[in-house]
């Protein structure tokens, strides 16, 4: 099992790759709920960190100590920036491709089809005007 100081270092190294500053982050202790006996009621063992720039919220109370509490609410927090990257990457790349498929111009065979259509569909619609008296011609 890897100790706290590489853990730390670890974690302080995947911040770096991926562009966090740990200024950005607001961190703040409260106490935990929940199971933890006394040790839990006398001190502030839950993490609350806030990532500024992003608006990412991570709360962490999963183990008694505040210190591995520490660890794994970084943790969290990398994986949700992650995976907010990673989302606006794809909106990203699905929006040009949308719009590359709208700039696509059509082929003349498909032009044919549509055209087509059209017509067919205007002489339905001409079938449809109403006759009016006037019209009729008396033989």
């Amino acid at each position: 099992m890897l100790r706290h100081d590489d853990n730390l270092t670890a974690i302080r190294r995947r911040m770096a790759l991926s562009g966090i500053v740990e200024e950005d982050i607001y961190e703040e202790f409260i106490h935990s709920p929940g199971k933890g006996g006394q040790h839990v009621n006398k001190v502030a063992t839950c993490v609350h960190l806030f990532h500024r720039p992003t608006g990412i919220r991570v709360k962490c109370h999963q183990e008694r100590s505040q210190r591995r509490n520490r660890i794994r609410a970084r943790k969290i927090l990398l994986a949700k920036i992650d995976e907010q990257r990673r989302l606006a990457h794809r909106k990203a790349a699905h929006e040009k491709a949308r719009q590359q498929r709208q700039r696509r111009k059509r082929s003349p065979r498909a032009k044919e089809a549509i055209l087509q259509k059209k017509k067919q569909h205007g002489q339905k619609k001409s079938l449809r005007h109403k006759i009016s008296f006037n019209q009729i011609d008396t033989v």
